[in-house]
Order: C-alpha cells, then sequence, then structure tokens
C-alpha cells in the first residue's frame, strides 16, 4: 500500500494511508462506474435539527449548494438557537472564510470555501494540515482526486451534522471521507450501498469495496454474487471491474452459475478491456488481456453442447486446448488441462418448511385453477430460488406450475415449469429461472397456480414463525389467495432459498 500524501506547502505534508496510486487513477478516471449506480433507489439519509428553525435552516443549506456567496441577514446569530444551527450557515460560505479548495479534476473544478476552525474539529487530517507542527498559512488548497459533489457532501456532515447521500456520488463521498479520516460518514456511506446492493451493481461494488478495505461491504457483495452469479455476471458492471476483482470472481468455489455463463461473461469483459487498453478487440488480444485467468474458467465441467456450441467455436481457445478438452469428455484416458477441471460447489439450498403435518385422503386438496398464495417476511437479507409444493395423494402424476414473487404488488420474478411427483407427501422444488433477492422485514407475497391432477396434499397446523439457521421467517395470510390457502394450512410449504 502507498502513501498519499496531502501537500500543504513546498515539502510540508501530513500524510494518509489510503490507497495506491494506481487505484487512485481507476476511482476517479471511471465515471461510468458512478453511472451505473443511477439506477439504486435515491436514497437520502438526515439527521433532523431538534428545533422549530428545521425549515429555515436547511433552505440556508440549499442556497449555500447552489451559491456560496450568500450573505446572511443583519443580526443573523440570533435567528438561530443552537450552536450546530449557526454554524451551518457557515456550510459553504463565503463570510469569514479562511481557506479556499480548488476541488476535482482540471477542466472540472469548483472553487469552495472554508472554516479552517470548523474543518479541523471535523477532520484530523484537515486539523494537521491546518493547526499541525508541519502546517502553513495556504489560502487555496488544490485537490483534484474528489468530485466536487462528494467534497460538498463532506463539507455538509461536517458543517451541519447531517448525511446526504445520493446514488451518483456516493462511492466518491466514500473516498473523500476515507482520505480526510470522516469514519461517520464513511459509515453511512457503505451502509447505504449495503441497502442499495444488487446483482447489477455488485461486481462493481466488490472491486471498489476492496479498494476502500471494507471487509462487510466486501462480504454483503460476495453474498449476493454467489447467489445470483448469472445476473451479476450477466450484468453491465461485470465488464467494468478490474483484473484482480474479475479473477476473484473466476475461481470463485461457491459461484452459483452454469459454466459457459462465466465463460460468456469473461469473453464479454475481455471485449472491454481491450477498449480501456485501446487496443483492436481481436482474439489474439482477448486472450492477451484475459492473460491467467482464462485457466480459472472451468471449462472442461461444461455440459457438452455448451461447450461444443459456445467456447469451442468462440476462437478463444488454441486448436490444441479444443482437441484436448474434446477428449477430456470422451476419453477413458483423460489429457492434462491447465484448465481447473473440478466442478464448482456452488451454494446449497436451505428450506424453510412451514407446516408440522400435512393431510390427504379424508380431506382432499383441489386446484381448480385458483391462486394459493401466502406472505412472508425474514430477518436478514436472503434469495429465494424456488418453492417446495405438495405433489398428488392418488399415485404418481405431473404438474404443470406457475409460481410468481411479488413486493407491494411488484413482479419480482415468475416461472412457469412442470414438476414430477410420486404419489408420495414429499415436497418437490419448483425454481424460478434466477434466485430473487429479498430484503429483511418486509412481506413479500408468494404464489402459485397448480394445473394437474386435482387431487392433493396439503399442509396442516402451520406455524406464524419459522427459524431456519440464521433466518427467521414470518408468514401472514395474503389478499391474494382464492383457493384456501393460509398460515394454518394448504400449499406452498416450503420457501427455498439461499442465505
Amino acid at each position: 500500500m502507498l502513501l498519499v500524501w496531502l501537500h500543504l506547502q513546498g515539502s510540508n505534508a501530513s500524510c494518509v494511508q489510503i490507497h495506491s496510486a494506481h487505484k487512485l487513477r481507476q476511482l476517479t478516471s471511471r465515471q461510468h462506474v458512478f453511472a451505473l449506480l443511477l439506477a439504486l433507489p435515491q436514497q437520502e439519509q438526515f439527521q433532523k435539527p431538534a428545533n422549530s428553525n428545521t425549515t429555515a435552516i436547511q433552505q440556508y443549506h440549499q442556497q449555500n449548494i447552489n451559491n456560496n456567496n450568500i450573505i446572511p441577514a443583519p443580526n443573523w446569530q440570533g435567528l438561530y438557537p443552537t450552536i450546530r444551527e449557526r454554524n451551518a450557515v457557515m456550510f459553504n460560505n463565503d463570510l469569514m472564510a479562511d481557506v479556499h479548495f480548488v476541488v476535482g479534476p482540471p477542466g472540472g473544478t469548483q472553487r469552495l470555501p472554508g472554516h479552517k476552525y470548523v474543518l479541523a474539529v471535523g477532520s484530523s487530517v484537515f486539523h494537521a494540515m491546518f493547526y499541525g507542527e508541519l502546517a502553513e498559512d495556504k489560502d487555496e488548497i488544490r485537490i483534484p482526486d474528489v468530485e466536487p459533489p462528494a467534497f460538498l457532501a463532506m463539507l455538509k456532515y461536517i458543517y451541519c451534522d447531517e448525511i446526504d447521500l445520493a446514488a451518483d456520488t456516493v462511492l466518491a463521498t466514500l473516498y473523500a471521507a476515507k482520505k480526510y479520516i470522516v469514519p461517520h460518514l464513511a459509515r453511512a456511506c457503505v451502509n447505504f450501498l449495503e441497502t442499495s446492493l444488487s446483482a447489477k451493481n455488485a461486481c462493481v461494488l466488490l472491486s471498489q469495496s476492496c479498494l476502500f478495505e471494507e471487509p462487510d461491504l466486501t462480504e454483503r457483495c460476495w453474498e449476493v454474487i454467489d447467489a445470483q452469479a448469472e445476473l451479476a455476471l450477466k450484468s453491465e458492471g461485470f465488464c467494468d471491474i478490474d483484473f484482480q476483482t474479475l479473477e476473484s470472481i473466476l475461481q470463485r468455489e461457491t459461484l452459483n452459475a452454469k459454466e459457459i455463463v462465466v465463460f460468456e461473461a469473461a469473453l464479454n469483459w475481455a471485449e472491454m478491456e481491450c477498449q480501456r487498453q485501446e487496443l483492436p478487440p481481436s482474439i489474439e488480444n482477448k486472450r492477451k488481456v484475459l492473460g491467467k485467468a482464462l485457466y480459472l474458467i472451468r471449462i472442461p465441467t461444461m455440459a457438452l453442447d455448451d461447450f461444443a456450441n459456445g467456447a469451442a467455436q468462440s476462437g478463444l481457445l488454441t486448436l490444441s486446448e479444443t482437441n484436448d478438452i474434446f477428449l477430456w469428455y470422451t476419453a477413458a484416458k483423460k489429457p492434462e488441462l491447465q484448465f481447473v477441471s473440478n466442478v464448482r460447489k456452488g451454494l446449497v439450498p436451505q428450506r424453510c418448511h412451514r407446516f408440522q403435518s400435512c393431510a390427504y385422503r379424508s380431506n382432499q386438496w383441489r386446484y381448480r385453477g385458483r391462486c394459493d398464495s401466502i406472505q412472508f417476511a425474514v430477518d436478514k437479507r436472503v434469495f429465494i430460488a424456488g418453492f417446495g409444493l405438495y405433489g398428488s395423494s392418488c399415485g404418481s402424476a405431473e404438474y404443470s406450475a406457475k409460481i410468481e414473487l411479488k413486493r407491494q404488488g411488484v413482479i419480482l420474478g415468475q416461472n412457469l415449469s412442470k414438476y414430477f411427483s410420486d404419489g408420495s407427501s414429499n415436497t418437490f422444488p419448483v425454481w424460478f429461472e434466477y434466485p430473487v433477492q429479498i430484503e429483511p422485514d418486509t412481506f413479500y407475497t408468494a404464489s402459485v397456480i397448480l394445473d394437474g391432477n386435482e387431487l392433493s396434499y396439503f399442509g396442516q397446523e402451520g406455524m406464524t414463525e419459522v427459524q431456519c439457521g440464521k433466518v427467521t421467517v414470518q408468514f401472514q395470510c395474503s389478499s391474494d389467495s382464492t383457493n384456501g390457502t393460509g398460515v394454518q394450512g394448504g400449499q406452498i410449504p416450503e420457501l427455498i432459498f439461499y442465505a
């Protein structure tokens, strides 16, 4: 890890351990990383002033953000009863400013006023800059590696004790908070990112979480990538990750994806990397930018059809590699390969069973094309992979099942598939195309419409709360249920999920 020096004047400096210069360039040069986050839900977190002048002080904040030359009214100090509110008036205000910052890269700078005492109270880095042993008086400080909106967000926290985050600036704000050692703001940025985490941005955030040395965020990213691997690999953000993150993902043992999807994702990344390095996207250059990461793709574990119709015809493999892999599939004596040949372990799904018993014969369950539905909530993020369903109570039978998962009326996942039941009271899994991310403390609606043998097993003695490993699941009745399913009895006996 290198040291980033915050220059004061001449050779005098104070230092903060943050990131290598290479990674700083990586963060500041890839503005599309932030653009990818624009699709995230816009969230704002405020610590409200605890007094009657809330509206007035917020108006000052907005004025100061838009125009830093606002001069307060005469005797403005008397308008605000607390030091916090009076201090907030100075946010981005030239009045009494004793230092200015030229923030942003060349061509995109913004000149922002500051007050050394306030800044030093809010940040040990600013304290060292202005009041440390090597501090020197300097009226203007250039900060080319921080975006102006992110620097303003940090100043707003220091001056106003308010956290105001937006999806398109939160990563840059986290960088600023780390650089100037403002830990509570940094923690709020990480919480914001964890809340906004999805398969679409998990790979990008994984790369950034390693850059920022945030192990909790890294762990959350891996949870999403493992469970929703195919969605994450197909996301636009996957092509924007650095090589080290690419290697980490490709060698991941718990990646829950078909190997052909992994191969195609690596190919897409290589094409984008060629563009970044200003290379023609030829097969030779794609192999060059992939380097040793190519052999982390477990090509020998692909289905033969996937290999023959996909990887073998991609042109990425040499003729010798292609021949050896075909021999690997078919020959009794298998050739040695450079590629990893062990199947990924993936994730083991957990099953939450909500009934204590099931019934048949005397009380038959009939479907008649109606909807069976139940609502559930969890206390930690999980990924619903499918439902476990009952089958025929009159011998073997085939069912057609339409399964659906909704949140507040919005469909998050659905699938139409068939399954075969053997006449036992066992449950039979029906899967979504991709696992669906479920957030804690919010009720979701699980529904199924079955078509097949009308006589079926059904659950009894339903539980309102079930403990499944480290996950607690609560159940309640759904208004979508038109076929009798509820908490106490009915269908959808199991939720199948990754946690």
